[in-house]
């Protein structure tokens, strides 16, 4: 009953933009889902170890790199390893949405839900409130469709031998693109902050793939973080002298307010003598 409460209020405090971008990232996933579960059929995985995996992990570049590692014919505990240096980057994003995890055992289920798209959703939120809601719903969108997915393609690469064909995996990175870019919509002090990471993190991720494994790219990125940080923020200083000089009209008013005092008493003393 508690949890029902819970994702009704959250419902109502998340406006229609919102609700549509989880819907939207809800189908996205379990697009990914299907090419995931497609790509596990053909490195010779069973329906109930990819649907397992994709239950247990949550995490679909560290499935994909293990996926991979198999199909090439490499051992499971490689792959494993490999796929938990790739969801390293989950520590971040931990440390992005820890405080809408709640405590105790919500906190144990929330941590579950911390994934690229509760946390990039979050980061667009336009308050505590509405990234709580973001993260509830996001994370429930992804706990559904990303399995749900997994389990159609399974299914499905009996059918389909090679799913890159497809391109289903160029969905992901276009979603988080399109999140990056209503992120920087709604802060227009990060903008050049957000903008400059997103470039050279980019650059960065594009120049190594080449010659580093699957998933490596992703974690070099996080070096645009660094080039972010060097940029100021925009309106920062333009804010500061409009305080300023709105506290000095206040002090140089100040005199004036004080001087008129007197002849306002005086004008209210022949008043008070008509009235007695």
């Amino acid at each position: 009953m508690f949890i029902i409460v819970v994702m009704r209020s959250s419902r109502e405090t998340l406006g229609y933009d919102t609700l549509r971008s989880v819907a939207v990232m809800a189908l996205s996933v379990f697009v990914i889902g299907c090419s995931y579960g497609v790509a596990g059929h053909s490195a010779g995985l069973s329906w109930w170890q990819i649907v397992t995996i994709a239950c247990v992990v949550m995490a679909g570049s560290s499935e994909f790199v293990f996926v991979g590692i198999l199909a090439t014919g490499g051992l499971p505990i490689v792959g494993a390893l490999a796929g938990l240096l790739v969801n390293t980057r989950n520590l971040g994003y931990g440390l992005s949405v820890g405080p809408y995890l709640g405590s105790g055992v919500r906190r144990l289920i929330g941590a579950h839900m911390v994934n690229d798209e509760t946390a990039a959703l979050t980061a667009g939120a336009s308050d505590a409130e509405r990234a709580r809601a973001a993260f509830l719903w996001c994370g429930i969108g992804v706990l559904v469709s990303w399995p749900a997915g997994a389990a159609l393609g399974s299914a499905a690469g009996q059918v389909i031998s090679s799913p890159e064909t497809l391109g289903l995996d160029a969905a992901f990175p276009a979603l988080l693109g399109a999140l990056a870019i209503s992120a920087l919509r709604g802060q227009r002090s990060e903008r050049g902050r957000l903008g400059a990471s997103l470039v050279v993190g980019a650059v960065i991720a594009v120049a190594v793939t080449p010659y580093v494994p699957a998933g490596v790219p992703v974690l070099l990125a996080l070096v645009g973080l660094g080039a972010g940080l060097l940029v100021p923020r925009r309106g920062t200083d333009d804010s500061a002298h409009a305080t300023v000089d709105s506290a000095l009209a206040a002090v140089s008013s100040a005199p004036s307010t004080v001087g008129s005092a007197p002849s306002t008493v005086d004008s209210a003393v022949p008043r008070v003598g008509r009235t007695s």
